[in-house]
């Protein structure tokens, strides 16, 4: 059976998703669709703290499902803006577990990570797959990939 890293840029699918839909992503309809892949060894999604209520009962549904939650604080800068990124954290993991597994899938729409999904290609020959939004997915990172999957209103809530 295949083994499956799952990877999850929280912010990036929750802001994508809502602002192209207006909805929120289904997390456990995914984890249903990829248990008929393969097994999902590893499952990690990437949040910011803010504890309010909703997104700890949003990260307890995740927990729920299946994820490990890493979080970060959520600061807010002097000049009004806010920090709260998780790229190298998850350039690390993805790093860590693609020799591991058959296959890393990443949700999110970030450029950013095009270089990561090449590199894990070629140096483990795992197979790679991004998950997002069309219009907000960059075509670096669509490019980069065995697999792009579209997220459409069938993920969503």
């Amino acid at each position: 059976m295949k083994k499956i890293a799952l990877f999850v840029d929280v912010q990036n699918i929750y802001y994508t998703c809502r602002q192209a839909y207006g909805q929120q992503f289904n997390y456990r309809k995914l984890w249903q669709h990829l248990g008929y892949e393969g097994d999902i060894v590893q499952a990690t999604a990437y949040a910011i703290h803010r504890g309010d209520d909703g997104q700890l009962k949003f990260q307890d549904a995740l927990k729920h499902i299946g994820f490990e939650v890493k979080l970060k604080p959520f600061i807010q800068r002097s000049d009004g803006s806010a920090k709260g990124d998780w790229d190298v954290g998850i350039t690390i993991d993805i790093m860590e577990a693609a020799s591991e597994v058959d296959s890393v899938i990443l949700l999110s729409g970030d450029g950013d990570f095009d270089l990561l999904m090449q590199k894990i290609q070629q140096k483990y020959g795992v197979e790679t797959q991004v998950y997002g939004v069309p219009s907000l997915t960059a075509k670096s990172l669509i490019d980069s990939v065995n697999q792009y999957h579209e997220i459409d209103p069938s993920l969503l809530l």
